[in-house]
């Protein structure tokens, strides 16, 4: 199972209460702020509706995160 990794990269500000709401139960907090969500149907309705406040990559389970610091630590 592939895992999605979204980054918002526009604010939210000016956009309706519902695109808010999106971000929020994605999870994300404001720009430049990323999080890794398992990849499902639902998800991608979320992304979707916000499509153009965000930007996704698709990431396979086994791949390691490159912004990772306790891997660069070792």
């Amino acid at each position: 199972m592939s895992t999605l990794v979204i980054t918002q990269v526009k604010s939210a500000n000016g956009s309706n209460g519902r695109q808010r709401d999106t971000l929020r139960s994605i999870g994300l907090r404001g720009i430049g702020k990323s999080v890794e969500k398992q990849d499902s149907e639902s998800l991608r309705g979320m992304v979707h509706a916000v499509r153009h406040l965000v930007v996704v990559e698709e990431r396979a389970s086994g791949e390691a995160r490159t912004d990772d610091k306790r891997s660069e630590a070792e």
